[in-house]
C-alpha cells in the first residue's frame, strides 16, 4: 500500500513539474518583445540614394540606416513621411518610419534635390 501511494505521489509531482515548465515557457513567449526586421541599409553617395526604392511592410514600423558617404551633409526630407533629418558627411543616421498605410512615399536629399530622390513603397 505504501509503495502504491509513493508511486502516485511521484506521478503527481512529475505532472506538476511538467505544468510548471509549460507555464514558464508560455510566460517567456509572452514577455519576449517583438523584434523588428533588420534596418534597411541605404547609402547616399554622389548625391544619390542607393537603393532609391525602398519596400517596407504596410502597417508595420521600419528603420532605415542611412549612410551618408558624401563629403557634405544632406537632409533626408519627406513631407509624405513627415521626416526631416540632417546627416553630416561620412556619418550615418537611423531614420524611423512609422507604420505606413499601403502606398508610395517620396523622399529626397533636400540639399541636392535634383539628384537625391527616392521613394518608400509600403505594401
Amino acid at each position: 500500500m505504501v509503495e502504491a501511494d509513493h508511486r502516485e505521489l511521484e506521478l503527481h509531482l512529475s505532472h506538476e513539474r511538467q505544468m510548471k515548465k509549460i507555464l514558464l515557457a508560455l510566460l517567456m513567449i509572452v514577455a519576449t518583445p517583438v523584434l523588428a526586421d533588420e534596418p534597411i541599409v541605404v547609402h547616399l553617395k554622389n548625391h544619390k540614394f542607393t537603393p532609391s526604392t525602398i519596400k517596407v511592410k504596410a502597417n508595420k514600423p521600419a528603420m532605415i540606416m542611412l549612410y551618408n558617404d558624401d563629403d557634405s551633409a544632406d537632409e533626408f526630407d519627406s513631407s509624405a513621411l513627415k521626416i526631416e533629418r540632417v546627416v553630416p558627411g561620412h556619418n550615418k543616421a537611423n531614420i524611423r518610419l512609422r507604420a505606413l498605410a499601403p502606398g508610395k512615399y517620396p523622399f529626397m536629399g533636400e540639399f541636392h534635390a535634383a539628384t537625391a530622390q527616392g521613394v518608400v513603397i509600403a505594401e
